[in-house]
């Protein structure tokens, strides 16, 4: 089936985001090599990275702790230092293959207005808070499909969990390519869902080449 738009998920896909929690654990006054660790514990038993924050700061919240570290002026949220290397030139490729873009994931209403600023080659990107809807709805993908203008089949969604990406993707009828990096990359398993992906990836790289018309 022709692929004829490419939507990326944001982190850990597009944005590698070892900075940005290393930034949480300094805030927190634990080690980021211990803050990693015990993010990884968290996520192969089903937990999420709120659970990571509970952990080492019980009754955590996140509002609460965002506002402070503002007011610390301490960074919060990515910027061009933590985009992947090879982020930028994949889109590139993609763009002028002609293909519709996207970039679209579960993030925070300020995300939109860093992602702009990278000036990356998207037709359009789209922010789950912004949206009113998130990852693994089925809402999601439908929204994806509607800003391409096309059936779900002829749309490739690309990223990193299986949870929140694969298996909701396939659900929905779109093509899929699992990137296994980041911490869900490589700690989730599901080989029945993989078997479905069009293409298991390490990197971005050779993927313009993969979908050229």
């Amino acid at each position: 089936m022709k692929i004829e738009a490419v939507f990326f998920d944001i982190g850990e896909t597009l944005i590698n985001e070892g900075e940005i929690y290393g930034r949480w654990a300094d805030w927190l006054g634990v080690p980021r090599h211990t803050f990693l660790t015990k993010l990884g514990a968290v996520l192969a038993t089903g937990g999420t990275h709120m659970d990571l924050f509970e952990y080492f700061r019980p009754g955590f919240d996140l509002v609460v702790e965002e506002k402070k570290r503002a007011e610390a002026g301490v960074a919060n949220g990515f910027g061009a230092d933590d985009l992947y290397p090879d982020a930028r030139d994949c889109l590139a490729r993609l763009h002028a293959q002609g293909l519709f873009v996207g970039i679209a994931g579960n993030q925070p209403a300020e995300a939109a207005e860093q992602l702009e600023a990278l000036r990356l080659d998207a037709d359009v990107i789209g922010i789950s808070e912004v949206w009113g809807v998130e990852k693994p709805s089925h809402e999601f993908f439908e929204r994806c499909a509607q800003l391409a203008d096309l059936l779900p089949e002829r749309v490739l969604y690309v990223g990193d969990r299986i949870d929140n990406d694969v298996r909701p993707a396939l659900a929905f009828g779109m093509q899929v390519a699992f990137l296994r990096r980041g911490p869900w990359g490589h700690i989730q398993e599901d080989d029945e869902a993989l078997a479905r992906c069009r293409f298991v990836l390490d990197d971005l790289t050779g993927l313009p080449a993969l979908v050229a018309p």
